[in-house]
């Protein structure tokens, strides 16, 4: 019934199995993907036409990882997996990156790859299993695939280099970077680092790079067996209407991208391709146009293919930009801070024509978010969160939840911000930040860490040190001829080859992260590109430190304000009480908010000082244990024959015998107290039964200070 084919390997002291023709076989391309015990099924089905009337390919990825991988039932009241969690969106751009520029220049055809994960060992992270198995597919799907690629992670712990680090390792290494690209070359990397040098990321991404070619050369084992035989893909001879197009246009596109300002130029740059459409595919051609008509969407391709040759040659032949700037020159930028009065932290930062408004807000245990993953549920104190509205790019658009790009970015900018947070021992406050892309034209990520990284120094977060970023571009012709731009604009990052950001301090790098859009690029053009980048980030932190180079020394008026007490664990219960009774009798009458962990750590927020205070005397009153020879003021709970008792350390009561009520013993000992009385006690001691005894005598009820005449009598 089943033909199947398997390879296995051992990679990273694990094996790894890739196997097909069991399971999915409908699809153009399966493999099932075993690495340690945690398994992922990629399927590839790729349309038999191209999708009409676009000038893209038509690639979706989907990662999808089920509850039941780990054993577990999906939490809430659906029990049902729903939309993609950050994780499944992360992944999915993790495994489209590298595979897209894979494919054959005009393949056009509705192509879609679906990973699933199956089984979850929790010690092998499914993202670069599924990448794995993604490239597989797609080698054998008879897709226009130029592959394969392989993935590998890399961890840097003591000093060296580990491939694929089991999930517990990650707790212990200064590096977490994912690397993929094919047998000659890097296409992706996607990284967080504590601040290392530029040789050690350079050395993490070869590393990875040499430790997966063993997964490249087992999946064209596979292929060679198993794989569909490829499709013929007509690449059409357009080079006729390329020429006419140029004749036309070449000249007003070299004139339109002499011009700085964006917006102009897109005007002067439309101007022209409708000057080139009228002339080749004009609108009225069904009712008898002049001359030769042409194909709109081949007159476009060609009009798009002419502004990337004009670009790209004159950055090559000239070493000048489109807005006038050499390679390396980074745009003006002006950083503000503390732009909003209402807000607990807030950052403008604008460079160009690139703009982030940043705002952070401080919070307490209660606002951190629970995360439901595979691994089990965790909560996360740090958020950053980066909109896109549709105006930054003059435009307008559908207005709706964040998209693939607006949760990508963000991530990157809190991979960049995060390794510089302060411990919550030491700054136990949630943390929110926002970035609205005001204006957009070139890097808005690296502008949100900038931005980002401001806006918690104005809430007065003690970040370690700064962290700024910078976005690099690439121009490799065929020839070998290459430039390295720094700080690239948008219509650069289109029309170039790469997409290389870098975010760090000026101690060394945070975050990288790597798009390329050829078929990849070497070791030598990476090092230049790193050491650029590091010259670009030192201006920016440098611009940036103008505004402000370190945490305000005070929270902002309208943050709360945060205490932290440690307690015994066997006291909890008592601070919560019985069905949570005493706790929520301490936020009524306070007003503080009152969270507690399960390790006996008491967070008392509010902003007022006073409630805090009032909070924190009361949890105290608590677990705190009475002292003997210490004086309590007290009151008087109940009356009876023999004394009486008071209540004086918080629910704690004690007897005062009528013997140690005053300095003669009294008839009754209503003659000298009745219940709702303040008195001022001193604890004697503790009976054989651990009964608190209490006296009264002993202390002058009028100031509360030990009597000596009381204590002879």
């Amino acid at each position: 019934m089943f033909d199947i084919h398997r390879e296995e390997i051992e990679w990273g002291g694990r094996t790894l199995v890739l196997e097909t023709g069991k399971i999915a076989r409908q699809a153009d391309g399966a493999v099932l993907a075993t690495y340690g015990d945690t398994t992922v099924l990629a399927a590839v089905v790729a349309a038999k036409e191209p999708k009409p009337g676009i000038d893209f390919l038509p690639l979706t990825v989907h990662y999808q990882e089920k509850y039941y991988a780990a054993g577990k039932i999906p939490g809430g009241y659906f029990k049902r997996e729903g939309r993609p969690t950050e994780k499944e969106t992360l992944v999915s751009r993790l495994i489209d990156r590298p595979i897209r520029p894979l494919f054959v220049s005009g393949f056009r055809c509705d192509t879609q790859v679906i990973a699933t994960v199956l089984s979850h060992d929790l010690e092998n992270d499914p993202d670069v299993v599924a990448m794995v198995a993604s490239s597989a597919a797609l080698t054998l799907s008879g897709a226009p695939f130029m592959g394969p690629i392989g993935a590998a992670r890399v961890g840097y712990i003591d000093g060296e280099y580990v491939l694929n680090p089991m999930l517990d390792q990650l707790e212990q290494s200064s590096l977490d970077l994912v690397v993929a690209g094919t047998g000659d070359a890097v296409l992706m990397v996607e990284s967080e680092a504590q601040e290392l040098p530029e040789d050690v990321m350079l050395g993490a991404v070869m590393h990875g790079h040499k430790g997966f070619q063993p997964v490249i050369d087992a999946i064209i084992r596979l292929a060679e067996r198993a794989a569909k035989e490829p499709r013929d893909i007509a690449v059409a001879d357009n080079s006729e209407i390329e020429a006419k197009v140029s004749e036309i246009g070449a000249k007003g596109l070299a004139d339109a991208y002499k011009i700085a300002a964006k917006t102009e130029r897109q005007d002067a740059v439309a101007a022209v391709k409708e000057q080139v459409m009228a002339a080749l595919a004009p609108a009225d051609a069904a009712e008898g146009g002049n001359g030769e008509v042409y194909d709109k969407q081949k007159v476009a391709d060609a009009f798009k293919k002419l502004e990337k040759k004009i670009v790209r040659g004159s950055i090559i032949e000239t070493g000048h930009r489109i807005d006038g700037r050499d390679l390396k020159t980074v745009r003006p930028i002006l950083a503000e801070v503390g732009i909003l009065p209402r807000a607990h932290g807030s950052a403008l930062f604008t460079r160009g024509e690139t703009q982030a408004l940043v705002v952070a807000t401080l919070g307490t245990g209660e606002d951190e978010q629970f995360i439901d993953a595979l691994s089990g549920t965790y909560k996360e104190r740090f958020l950053l969160h980066y909109n896109f509205p549709p105006y930054s790019v003059g435009e307008t658009g559908r207005m709706g939840g964040a998209g693939r790009r607006e949760i990508g970015h963000g991530k990157l900018a809190w991979r960049a911000i995060h390794p510089m947070l302060p411990e919550p021992t030491e700054f136990p406050y949630t943390l929110r930040a926002v970035s609205e892309i005001t204006e957009s034209n070139g890097s808005s990520s690296m502008a949100t860490v900038c931005g980002t990284s401001l806006a918690l120094m104005d809430a007065g977060v003690p970040l370690k040190r700064p962290v700024a970023g910078i976005a690099m571009g690439l121009i490799l012709e065929e020839d070998g001829k290459y430039a390295v731009l720094s700080d690239i604009l948008g219509d650069e990052d289109h029309l170039g080859d790469m997409d290389f950001k870098v975010a760090g301090t000026d101690q060394g790098i945070t975050s990288l992260q790597m798009d390329i859009k050829i078929a990849g690029i070497t070791e030598e053009i990476m090092q230049i590109a790193l050491e650029q980048a590091q010259g670009g980030r030192m201006h920016i932190l440098g611009e940036m430190s103008k505004a402000l180079n370190t945490a305000r020394p005070e929270l902002g008026e309208h943050a709360p304000r945060i205490e932290v007490i440690t307690i015994p664990v066997d006291k909890i219960r008592e601070v919560i009480g019985s069905g949570g009774k005493v706790i929520r009798e301490i936020v009524e009458k306070t007003g503080a908010k009152i969270n507690v962990e399960d390790d006996g750590t008491i967070k008392v927020a509010s902003a007022d000082g006073k409630a805090i205070k009032a909070a924190l005397d009361w949890i105290k009153s608590i677990v705190a244990e009475p002292e003997v020879g210490a004086i309590y003021r007290g009151k008087v709970v109940k009356v009876v024959d023999f004394g009486a008792f008071v209540n004086f350390f918080g629910p704690r009561d004690g007897l005062v015998h009528i013997s140690q009520l005053s300095k003669g013993r009294p008839e009754k000992v209503t003659d000298v107290v009745k219940e709702g009385d303040e008195v001022y006690v001193k604890l004697v001691g503790l009976d054989d039964r651990g009964k608190v005894r209490l006296s009264m005598k002993v202390v002058d009820q009028e100031t509360g200070e030990e009597d000596d005449a009381g204590q002879a009598a």
